[in-house]
């Protein structure tokens, strides 16, 4: 049965002693926060144009150096559903100490990485602290920030997530052409270690967490069913096989994923604290339908921040640095409208924002298909701000309904999905893409096109087959409904212990000093 509403707790209101934290404090914890994510973020993309100099520089082929990339994809998609889990089990300031101090780690590891090997190990140590941290900033965002002011700081956080990948090609293109790859690593290192020690600081006294018990088999049954849909994902993109051939992998992902949503209702009815990834969520729909839009929004993104490239470098003669720039003007269009989008959300709710950001979405996607061979390169730019734009008033407007629309109990959960959902659209998207490029460029060169010609065909097919993707996305705007007032009242706006009782709770923050976080006025 479809839950709308959530149901208002009967538990006794709690009056607590403890200071709430004042709105500046506040607005500075969720500043650090942002530009944390930022720098993490920024960190994925900056090996886009990275691969061959490391390629020369480890002897390595072009296959074995894509899994500094697909290692990245698979070790987020393993982590991020066990976020749930553990921004429940760690106080905010513990979760991020912890993101931060892996993400740093790996940092330092790949800078001074002497074989490709360690280099791939500290990738994967890298992608362990950033899958932590955008559900670490969902979470923090809900829990601190009232539902009347979400769209706001929501569209800071669009801003760190858009601007972030649309800066890492040309800065990474910036800094190889002044220094060694190192320095990709070098440069991102003090800054994080800084972030790291602003935001130990500013998080003390945050609302610890509550005990929480792993179920290790939900916990395998995740890693092996998201990690093998990720890896057979890649592998029928990349168009290799791999160790384990992509049908196989996704069989043995689909079939773990099966199992891991039986045996989570199973433990919700048996023992809700081993639940691992609360999949409750998934029966409001004014979560799910965002949810979804989400997941196809990022699969057109990608689908777009893939095959501009290809065809701005190999079709259009661009080097790497330039189709970097000529990528940037949508990434910072989207990051810089962020804001505005939040602040009209909160005035006008989801509705007026999604519906034209889709049809937005679908006009720039079809532009981009129908002309791609014709406009000249100024036009691909102006149609990739358009597409970024539309994004903008998608992406915003959906986190924040699809959050707010769950009981405070599950936003670790709910931010955990959406996470595990963009990992999931990506690998989807990119494998959708390039196989369609491929085998329509292939059929093409069959056919006596040239070979330049015949990728170019690929890449129209391909944008085709995203701007279908897209039309997906304009229909569920259609669907996306406003957060319910009371979705909130079983938590108090805040992610509460549900199990421990008020009194409890102020005893404790008499005896600790903790102030319990409250939403900002």
């Amino acid at each position: 049965m479809t839950r709308e509403e959530t149901p208002v707790s009967t538990a006794p209101e709690r009056t607590t002693t403890a200071a709430p934290p004042d709105e500046a404090r506040v607005r500075l914890v969720l500043r650090v926060l942002t530009a944390s994510a930022f720098v993490v973020i920024l960190n994925e993309t900056l090996m886009l144009n990275a691969l061959p100099p490391l390629m020369d520089a480890f002897g390595v082929d072009a296959g074995t150096g894509q899994w500094l990339t697909t290692g990245f994809m698979l070790t987020m998609a393993v982590v991020i559903p066990t976020t749930g889990w553990l921004l429940q089990r760690l106080s905010l300031r513990t979760a991020y100490l912890l993101a931060m101090g892996v993400f740093i780690a790996g940092t330092a590891l790949a800078a001074a990485a002497p074989t490709f090997e360690v280099l791939l190990l500290a990738r994967v140590v890298q992608a362990s602290g950033t899958a932590v941290m955008m559900p670490l900033l969902m979470t923090t965002i809900m829990t601190l920030v009232p539902p009347e002011r979400r769209g706001g700081v929501m569209g800071n956080l669009t801003l760190a997530i858009s601007v972030a990948p649309a800066m890492g090609p040309p800065v990474s293109g910036l800094i190889l052409e002044l220094a060694s790859w190192r320095w990709l690593f070098g440069l991102v290192l003090p800054i994080a270690v800084v972030m790291t020690v602003a935001g130990g600081r500013l998080l003390r006294g945050d609302e610890p967490g509550r005990p929480a018990r792993l179920d290790v088999p939900s916990a395998l049954l995740t890693a092996l069913g998201f990690g093998g849909l990720v890896y057979g994902l890649s592998a029928l993109g990349e168009g290799a096989a791999g160790p384990v051939g992509p049908a196989w992998s996704l069989g043995v992902g689909v079939g773990a994923l099966a199992v891991f949503a039986w045996r989570q209702l199973w433990l919700a009815r048996r023992d809700e604290s081993l639940v691992f990834l609360d999949l409750r969520a998934l029966r409001i729909t004014r979560y799910v339908v965002p949810l979804a839009l989400l997941c196809l929004g990022f699969m057109s993104l990608i689908g777009a921040m893939l095959l501009l490239p290809i065809l701005l470098q190999q079709v259009r003669g661009f080097g790497t640095l330039a189709s970097g720039l000529m990528l940037m003007p949508g990434g910072l269009a989207m990051g810089l409208l962020g804001p505005t989008v939040g602040r009209i959300y909160d005035r006008v709710g989801p509705r007026p924002l999604v519906i034209p950001g889709g049809a937005g979405l679908v006009a720039g996607m079809t532009g981009m298909a129908l002309l791609a061979d014709q406009v000249p390169w100024w036009g691909l730019v102006g149609l990739h701000v358009v597409v970024s734009l539309s994004l903008a008033c998608l992406f915003t407007p959906c986190f924040t309904t699809g959050l707010s629309s769950l009981p405070g109990r599950l936003y670790s959960h709910g931010s955990a999905m959406v996470g595990t959902g963009q990992q999931v659209a990506a690998a989807a998207g990119t494998a959708l893409v390039v196989t369609v490029m491929e085998t329509r460029a292939f059929q093409l060169g069959a056919s006596g096109l040239g070979e330049r010609e015949a990728l170019e065909g690929g890449i129209g097919t391909a944008l085709l087959v995203a701007t279908g993707i897209a039309v997906g996305v304009f229909v569920l705007s259609f669907f996306v409904r406003p957060a319910p007032k009371d979705a909130d009242a079983d938590a108090g706006g805040t992610q509460e212990r549900p199990t421990q009782p008020a009194g409890e709770r102020d005893q404790e923050s008499a005896a600790t000093g903790t102030a319990y976080p409250e939403p900002v006025a």
